[in-house]
């Protein structure tokens, strides 16, 4: 009985060993219109090129959103802050080793990934953020350049004139909902008044999003990432989910990968990635993977905007939505030489 046990196993192992192969090396990242397309077939083609390099695949794809200012919400000249300015978060996470770099808040430097992933080699640190993530990043040979351009301008105008209309304040004076600042703390407010089910900003793809991408080479080996440039008319300082790890991505080597996009204020509180991995670690698919760990902040948040992607090492992938009609994402696969578009329908 032992030995044909052993024989199954040993036939199943195999059978899994040859499925993963011809579906490796995978890449998954979020959203399906044409540049963030262009975005994950950059990682793609430069890990077919280079199949062991799931780190610099990542970067590459992530750099290109970036350079492509995806829907005005990845890389600069997007998402103006109530100052005007446009700040970048990245995040680069290695599954070997458990290695990461991030960077937050980052001003006047457009490869956002690419400091992350200096962050990640060239410190012991895991995280840089503000204005002395700058200044490592002039360090490392990276160059200075303004993140604001016409189009945040005119952004950043229109939201002025509109009364600073939506933005992130309550329980301040004046009334937030009708007037632009500066505020101060509202006496007459309720002191640590949090209400969970208090309406929602209007978060959507337009005004908020993110690049999240997983990559699993032909090893088997495991990264993930994300860039963004935050949500539009932000208080300066805010640094989201994206960032963070377990929140914006994760991933471990022995399971596979997941990444968050939507609202971060919403999502970094409930660390959708890791739970993503986590379930994957029992057993679950990519798909119900993702679908537990939206209705875990659905259950507290019932309206809120967000979509997690998860893929494990057998080249499997899948995700999950709340907060929209259906969501679509981008996956690169062994079976093919172009990356596809994947769409599911949202809680």
């Amino acid at each position: 009985m032992r030995i044909v046990l052993g024989t199954v196993l040993a036939a199943l192992s195999l059978f899994a060993s040859i499925v993963s192969s011809q579906k490796l090396p995978l890449v998954v990242s979020t959203w399906g219109n044409a540049d963030f397309q262009a975005a994950g077939q950059r990682a793609f083609d430069y890990i077919q090129k280079y199949p062991k390099n799931r780190v610099a695949a990542l970067v590459e794809g992530l750099s290109e959103c970036e350079s492509r200012q995806c829907d005005t919400t990845v890389g600069y000249g997007g998402s103006p802050d109530e100052s005007g300015e446009t700040t970048l978060d990245a995040l680069v996470l290695d599954g070997p080793g458990q290695k990461m770099g991030a960077v937050g808040d980052l001003r006047k430097i457009k490869d956002a990934a690419r400091v992350a992933w200096a962050v990640m080699n060239y410190t012991k640190h895991s995280f840089l953020a503000g204005d002395q993530a700058t200044k490592f990043a002039l360090q490392m040979g990276f160059q200075e350049s303004s993140l604001i351009t016409n189009v945040s301008t005119t952004m950043h105008t229109e939201w002025l004139n509109n009364n600073c209309q939506p933005n992130f304040w309550r329980n301040v004076a004046p009334n937030p909902l009708k007037t632009c600042g500066p505020y101060k703390p509202n006496q007459n407010a309720a002191k640590f008044s949090l209400n969970s089910k208090e309406p929602l900003n209007a978060f959507s793809q337009v005004s908020h999003d993110t690049i999240g991408m997983v990559v699993i080479d032909t090893n088997g080996d495991v990264a993930a990432g994300t860039s963004t440039n935050g949500a539009r008319n932000k208080i300066p300082g805010r640094i989201g989910d994206s960032p963070i790890p377990g929140a914006g991505a994760y991933c471990d080597n022995a399971i596979g990968g997941a990444a968050a996009t939507g609202d971060g204020d919403i999502m970094m509180r409930f660390l959708p990635s890791f739970l993503a991995v986590e379930k994957m670690r029992s057993g679950t698919t990519p798909r119900k993977a993702a679908e537990i760990a939206i209705l875990r902040m659905k259950a507290v948040y019932p309206e809120y905007f967000g979509a997690v992607i998860a893929a494990n090492k057998l080249g499997e992938h899948g995700a999950a939505c709340n907060g929209m009609a259906t969501f679509s994402y981008v996956v690169g696969d062994g079976n093919a030489e172009k990356v596809q578009v994947y769409t599911v329908k949202c809680f």
